[in-house]
């Protein structure tokens, strides 16, 4: 992904830092708007992790630090919920100005009950993703159970969070528990996304199942399991990073800005194997197993062959059993990519060296009679991609200037 930093102004005037990332290659098609975890930042490796998995799919991701935390200005001990709200609001606000609105809204732990409080405020905002949130803000006072008393005592505590001490003021914890969640989890008006780890420890799972139960439809919930709070293992972190861009794509309106070239684009940069493609302004990420020198982040570049030639497969099978209205209730096919010694392929024209065999395996389901099967086989080679395989390709190579 592409980083830029940005600042921009909050109600009081401070300025938060930011970061806008975007996909390697290409227009974003939609943006998100990420909210940190209480008393974390915009740099947290679970957050940058979720952000670059959203950005090989073609989500632009605005984070940024609210105040007092990373490198924004401001004091902590002075914020509160409401303000965090306002400052997911103006951040919001921002990156329409500079991009366009935010359609996604994504919130880890706190961060994701502010997202939910927050949604109603950016008329931009189409679909609302939560990992780890408590069902009610009030949850997170009970991090500060061991200075409550000197808290209500003596109006502010210092407490250690995370093995970093942070001023706590009462207007904090008042504040927490004014905040109406039931209703505003009811009134979303957005679909949501609930994404949580039965194992959590911080946040316990019954807060994704209340927050479930308040939440009108569309809704859906997201099992993370074995992962701790915090995500801090890259697999965990990633995989709710797909979920998450997976799950909108129903409820995302292009970007009039994104392209849908009829080309493939393929980018690598300095280091490693891992490569961007842009396919048909979609985007996607190839690369190769640890044991060769990738990073196993994406299928290798004979995974995207065959798989067109079993995409291919598919589609020219379904339509010729329509065309026959045979019943053809699903089809599956199963490829393999070997190299094999020509001497041992007895239908290759090729006498030495290796050659290449896709092993094709063919899964019809329906009330098939034997001959339909046989024709059904038969067809499965008359695929446009298998045709294009096994005919004279031409591939000619041009430098730009």
């Amino acid at each position: 992904m592409k980083s830029h930093p940005h600042t921009f102004t909050n109600a009081d005037g401070h300025q938060l830092a930011a970061m806008l990332d975007l996909p390697t290659l290409g227009d974003p098609r939609a943006y998100a708007l990420f909210s940190h975890c209480f008393t974390c930042n915009k740099d947290l490796r679970a957050v940058r992790h979720i952000s670059e998995a959203l950005t090989d799919l073609g989500i632009g991701v605005f984070r940024f630090d609210f105040p007092g935390l990373g490198s924004s200005e401001g004091c902590f001990s002075e914020t509160t919920f409401s303000t965090n709200v306002d400052d997911l609001y103006r951040a919001a606000q921002y990156l329409e100005s500079i991009a366009e609105g935010p359609q996604i809204l994504i919130g880890h732990s706190l961060g994701g009950a502010a997202a939910i409080r927050a949604a109603s405020l950016i008329e931009s905002i189409r679909a609302v993703a939560t990992i780890g949130a408590p069902a009610d803000p009030s949850h997170v006072a009970h991090l500060l159970d061991a200075k409550r008393e000197e808290i209500d005592t003596k109006g502010e505590a210092t407490v250690a969070i995370a093995k970093r001490d942070f001023l706590i003021k009462k207007a904090f914890i008042d504040d927490l528990n004014a905040i109406p969640m039931e209703e505003a989890t009811r009134q979303l008006g957005k679909a949501l996304l609930i994404l949580h780890s039965p194992v959590d420890e911080t946040v316990g799972i019954e807060n994704a199942a209340k927050i479930y139960e308040r939440a009108l439809y569309p809704k859906s919930f997201i099992s993370l399991d074995h992962a701790d709070h915090l995500l801090t293992s890259p697999k965990d972190s990633v995989y709710a990073g797909r979920t998450i861009a997976s799950w909108t794509e129903r409820y995302l309106t292009p970007s009039q800005d994104t392209t849908s070239e009829d080309e493939v684009i393929a980018r690598l940069g300095k280091t490693g194997l891992r490569t961007d493609l842009l396919i048909n302004g979609k985007a996607f990420v190839a690369d190769e197993p640890v044991a060769v020198g990738g990073t196993n982040l994406g299928p290798t570049p004979y995974d995207f062959l065959t798989a067109g030639l079993g995409a291919s497969t598919a589609m020219t099978l379904r339509l010729y059993a329509n065309h026959k209205k045979w019943p053809l209730d699903a089809i599956e096919v199963k490829l393999r990519h070997d190299k094999i010694h020509a001497k041992d392929c007895e239908t290759c024209e090729t006498e030495t060296g290796k050659v290449d065999l896709i092993k094709r395996t063919l899964i019809l389901k329906g009330d098939l009679d034997e001959a339909q099967r046989a024709r059904l086989a038969e067809i499965a080679d008359r695929c446009p991609v298998h045709r294009t395989l096994e005919s004279e390709v031409k591939v000619t190579t041009n430098l730009a200037k």
